[in-house]
């Protein structure tokens, strides 16, 4: 569905720079927004590949296992369901830091691997593939979009690409602002979950 509507609008786009003469502006646009991108996506690249070199020396120096353990009262809050010693504890467990140091497309990886987890445990459940996600699988998904973050380095990583004065202003807001969306994403599902 995506798909046809950016299709669609950009033939719109183009169809409307014909009509009305103004077919090499928009050229000029695409190529212009082209280079853009393409210059965005390395820079965020080397940003991503930094934070997630930070991220495997904290797993190879044991700091994520032992923030895993910290965490293992607020996982077995959220999701009591699940065994303590499931692999998609970890899983989980890895996301919500790499997301809370504001890995936001580090952290992808880690959440896709838990829902495979999550997936795998609801059918050793129900004995059947599950046709609908779960309640962990709901309440994960809606955690890891509510992304609690002490340092918003994609924002920061954009803001300084576009030439802000002080690109990590931001990081105070972001605190709050995720804070309180992590906040309301749990109490939503735990009353849901009822």
């Amino acid at each position: 569905m995506l798909n046809l509507l950016w299709g669609a609008m950009m033939l719109i786009g183009i169809l409307y720079g014909a009509v009305t003469g103004r077919l090499a502006e928009v050229t000029d646009a695409a190529l212009s927004c082209a280079k853009e991108a393409v210059a965005l996506c390395i820079a965020m690249s080397g940003i991503v590949a930094m934070w997630m070199g930070i991220m495997q020396i904290a797993r190879s120096s044991g700091l994520i296992d032992k923030m895993t353990e910290k965490m293992q009262p607020l996982l077995h809050f959220l999701f009591p369901k699940i065994p303590k010693e499931h692999p998609a504890m970890e899983y989980i467990s890895a996301n919500v830091i790499a997301n809370f140091l504001g890995l936001g497309w580090g952290a992808t990886p880690l959440g896709l691997k838990a829902m495979e987890e999550l997936a795998k445990l609801e059918e050793e459940r129900k004995g059947k593939k599950p046709k609908s996600a779960s309640n962990e699988m709901c309440t994960f998904l809606i955690l890891n979009i509510s992304s609690l973050q002490l340092i918003p380095v994609n924002v920061i990583a954009y803001r300084s690409q576009y030439g802000s004065a002080n690109p990590a202003g931001v990081t105070g807001p972001a605190i709050v602002a995720t804070f309180v969306s992590t906040l309301v994403a749990i109490l939503f599902c735990k009353w849901m979950d009822r």
